[in-house]
Formats: C-alpha cells, sequence, structure tokens
C-alpha cells in the first residue's frame, strides 16, 4: 500500500505541473510552486499520521481510511478546481501561489497521511526486525515514487491526459480502502468500514473520468492545444497562448502572398523577404502553426525549409485545422523519421528537440528563425550563449527569434547580450504590450548589415534594450518575470 500511495502522490505531482500550464504556462516558477506545495504537503501529511498513528488502532484504521477517501476525491477534483480558482483570482505570480496552494495542497497532505501508520504496522508485525522493516517500507515508497513518475511522464498524460490522470489517481487510491480494514477486535467489536462514502467518492472519480470536461481540446505530454475561431481566423492556441493564426475561407494558392495573420509573423517574414535570396534554405526552430515556412516555400518556389518540432500532436492538428499550412505540408513537407512516407519535397519535419537537433546536425543554412515556445516563454536551453554559438557553426546568415517578454524585459535584454556578442548587426522591434505588459520582442542578427523596411506591421516599433548579462548554459533563463 506505501508503494501505491507514493506512485500516486507523484503522478500526482507531475500531472499538477502540466495541467496548470494552460492558465498560468510552464516555467521555473510554476514547477517550483507546484513541487514545494506538493512537498509541504506530503510533510505535513507525515507529521499529522505520525500523531494519528499513535491513537487506538481501530480508531487510527477509521482515519486512514477517511484520509484514503479525501485524497481520492481530492486528486480528482484538482482540474475543475483549477478552472474555478483561475476564474476568480486570473493570472499573474501571485494568483499562480494562491491556486496552486488551494488546489494541490489537500491532496498531497492526505496522500501520506497513512504512511507512518503502515510504517508502524510493518515494524510491529515483525519484532526484533524494526531495522530491515522501517528500510523496506522505505524502500517502497522510493520505488512507488519512480513507477509514479515513470506512469506519469510516459503514459497517462502522453496518452489519456490531464484529467484522466488525475481520475486514476483517484481510483488507484481507493483500491487501497481493502487492506484498511482492523479485524482485531474480537467477534462483538468488528471494525466495520462504511461504504456510503467511498461509493460517493468513486461515483464522483468516474463522473470526471467520463463527463467529457476537458482542460484542453488537443493534449499530449508536450502542449495542452485549443483550436477557436476569432473573426474570420482560425487560431491556434497552446498553454493558453495563440501559438498561430491564418484566414479563414477557402485556400487559394497565390505565390507571394504570404498570408500571415499574426503581426510578428509579418515582421519576420517581410525581414525574409529583403534578406535572402530566392533558393535559401531556412532552419524553423518551432513549428507553431507552420505559417511561417509554409509562406516562405509559397513565396519562393525554390527555396526550402528544415522544421523543427518537438510536439508531434501538434503538426498533426496544424494538418486538421489549419488548410492554408496543411496544403504545403501536404504537397511539399515529409517526416525525416517516417520510412513509410516520401522522403522528398521542400519541406523536411523533424520531430525533435531543437538544441538536440543543433548539437547533432551536419546540415548548413542560410538563414534560422527561433520561434519554439513552452507555453507562454521560449524554453531555456533554447537561449543561451551555446546554443547561438553553435548557430553560427550552421547558419551562414541571418538569425530571427520571436520572444514575449516585457518592454526591456529581462528575457529581451539576456538574448540581446548574446546575440550582441555573435554578430555585428542587430535589430530589434517590438509589439504593443497586452494588460500584463507583455508583447513580442522580435530580434534579427547578421554579420552584414540590414537594408531598411519601409514599414513596420501595425502596432510596431523600434524597441531599446539595454545591456544585461548574456544567458549560458549554467546560468540560463528563469522563467521568473
Amino acid at each position: 500500500m506505501t508503494l501505491v500511495l507514493s506512485a500516486v502522490g507523484l503522478t500526482y505531482e507531475i500531472a499538477a505541473g502540466r495541467v496548470l500550464a494552460p492558465y498560468f504556462g510552464t516555467s521555473l516558477s510554476t514547477w517550483t510552486a507546484v513541487i514545494a506545495t506538493v512537498l509541504g504537503g506530503f510533510s505535513l501529511g507525515s507529521a499529522l499520521g505520525g500523531l494519528v498513528a499513535e491513537r487506538p488502532r481501530a480508531l487510527a484504521f477509521r482515519n486512514m481510511r477517511c484520509a484514503v477517501v479525501c485524497t481520492a476525491a481530492l486528486m480528482a477534483a484538482s482540474p475543475v478546481l483549477l478552472v474555478v480558482m483561475h476564474e476568480i483570482l486570473a493570472g499573474g505570480t501571485i494568483a499562480m501561489l494562491v491556486t496552486v496552494f488551494i488546489v494541490f495542497f489537500p491532496a498531497s497532505v492526505f496522500v501520506t497521511l497513512p504512511t507512518p501508520f503502515l510504517t508502524k504496522l510493518a515494524i510491529e508485525a515483525r519484532p526484533g526486525r524494526q531495522g530491515s522493516s522501517l528500510g523496506l517500507v522505505m524502500a517502497a515508497g522510493s520505488i512507488g515514487a519512480i513507477f509514479g513518475s515513470i506512469i506519469a511522464g510516459f503514459v497517462t498524460l502522453p496518452f489519456v491526459g490531464s484529467v484522466a490522470t488525475f481520475a486514476i489517481c483517484g481510483a488507484a487510491t481507493l483500491l487501497c480502502l481493502p487492506f484498511l480494514k482492523h479485524s482485531g477486535l474480537g467477534a462483538n467489536h468488528e471494525d466495520r468500514p462504511g461504504y456510503v462514502t467511498p461509493s460517493l467518492a468513486a461515483g464522483f472519480i468516474g463522473w470526471t473520468a467520463l463527463s467529457g470536461f476537458s482542460v484542453c481540446e488537443f493534449e499530449s505530454g508536450l502542449s495542452c492545444l485549443h483550436v477557436v475561431k476569432a473573426g474570420t481566423a482560425t487560431v491556434l492556441v497552446s498553454d493558453g497562448v495563440t501559438q498561430a493564426a491564418e484566414p479563414s475561407g477557402d485556400v487559394v494558392d497565390r505565390t507571394g502572398d504570404p498570408q500571415l495573420s499574426l503581426p510578428y509573423t509579418q515582421w519576420v517574414w517581410a525581414r525574409m523577404d529583403r534578406d535572402l535570396g530566392p533558393d535559401a534554405r531556412v532552419l524553423f526552430i518551432g513549428g507553431g502553426g507552420y505559417s511561417l515556412p509554409s509562406a516562405f516555400l509559397r513565396a519562393q518556389p525554390l527555396a526550402e525549409a528544415v522544421v523543427v518540432e518537438i510536439d508531434p500532436l501538434i503538426t498533426r492538428v496544424v494538418m486538421e485545422n489549419l488548410p492554408r499550412a496543411a496544403a504545403v505540408i501536404d504537397a511539399e513537407g515529409y517526416d525525416t523519421a517516417r520510412a513509410d512516407e516520401k522522403q522528398s519535397g521542400r519541406m523536411a519535419i523533424i520531430h525533435a528537440d531543437g538544441r538536440v537537433f543543433l548539437n547533432e546536425t551536419d546540415m548548413r543554412f542560410d538563414a534560422v528563425v527561433m520561434d519554439a515556445f513552452s507555453s507562454n516563454s521560449v524554453p531555456a536551453h533554447l537561449v543561451t550563449r551555446e546554443t547561438f554559438q553553435r548557430l553560427a557553426d550552421v547558419v551562414r546568415g541571418p538569425v530571427y527569434v520571436n520572444l514575449i517578454d516585457v518592454s526591456d524585459g529581462p528575457l529581451a535584454r539576456g538574448v540581446f547580450a548574446i546575440l550582441n556578442e555573435i554578430y555585428p548587426h542587430v535589430e530589434v522591434v517590438q509589439s504593443s504590450l497586452d494588460e500584463q505588459g507583455r508583447g513580442n520582442i522580435l530580434l534579427a542578427a547578421s554579420t552584414v548589415g540590414f537594408l531598411p523596411m519601409s514599414a513596420l506591421p501595425d502596432g510596431y516599433v523600434r524597441a531599446h534594450i539595454s545591456p544585461d548579462r548574456a544567458f549560458t548554459d549554467d546560468r540560463s533563463w528563469s522563467g521568473l518575470r
């Protein structure tokens, strides 16, 4: 039973970090909040469980059963509670910390509450073997934690999603109830566990699993995606952040027309159109909605694109919901890992981490577009001095970078410092800011000067970035704002 509860606890912790992403993003701060909250709950639960273990045996068994039922119900209810708390508190760091505590702390307390009592039972069952009994209980807890982390990361979250993962945690916890029946009281004092409350908890868990409630329209272990209609555009949203958009309506192949809806893509495209030749080979790290690589290939019939997108789900959702990008992928794209598909075309699609690809590739490119995001920020390992030094080795032309940050914010300053170290020419523009004071910060860097652009997209201005420390693999971007 200790093994099962430990497995449930670690699965719950990982699922908590994942389900938080659509509402508060994925960053060092969100994961720190989740880990600290869950570990804090584990600690309090163990302390309270020690006090319960000292109570009379029958009362302790009843308390343990109550803790198991509470754990099951609270874990299954976590996604619903998260939605409610986000509606009440909205965004921001303080709101995130409060939400994480209220949603995930109680279940974390209850799931560890039985452990001291179970440890006491194990020690009493083997008189004179207290040391080995304690060691076995601790080993079972560690093995369960390992098992739970593997189940969450490689099985439940990628294949059934976060809501079902929480329901599975609750169901697995309820399965421990039959093992918490005290039979040592004699015939006249039989411990009769109640079945009404566990039955209600089981029904609630079943409802959460089968009701159709979902945090995500499409979900993998990496992405929580929604496709929404916004006016005349179809928008792809990933973890609550607009990833791509394209005009709705029939697909019209007009060579030279980029057909781009988002202003940041319009600026990158205009910059590429002025900087690159007609037969350029461009690396795109981050496929997103495939808007830019598709526009690039439509406008340049001799060009080639290599798109490195970590999540195959994004590619599949684009193919099913964004017809303009899908038409280009269908005509020109091929997945380099699929031996059963064609291995020719002008768009090579590589489902891999961008940094891993850079470390291993022997390909060479005329330009690169860095447009990879994890929720509302760039993955830290893609904005380090070492990453851009490797880019300088494999890319002989300009580097285009899309960031989301506050005006002259820490992320923009760190990346700007890196580019200034490597390239003599760096250009920066920024979009208008949202209600949180954040917007797109776009950088272009090159060994040669840039030709001036006739105009900027609506809402964009030239940006000033202050000097700051360049990010490195050792001291990288933290995600804190």
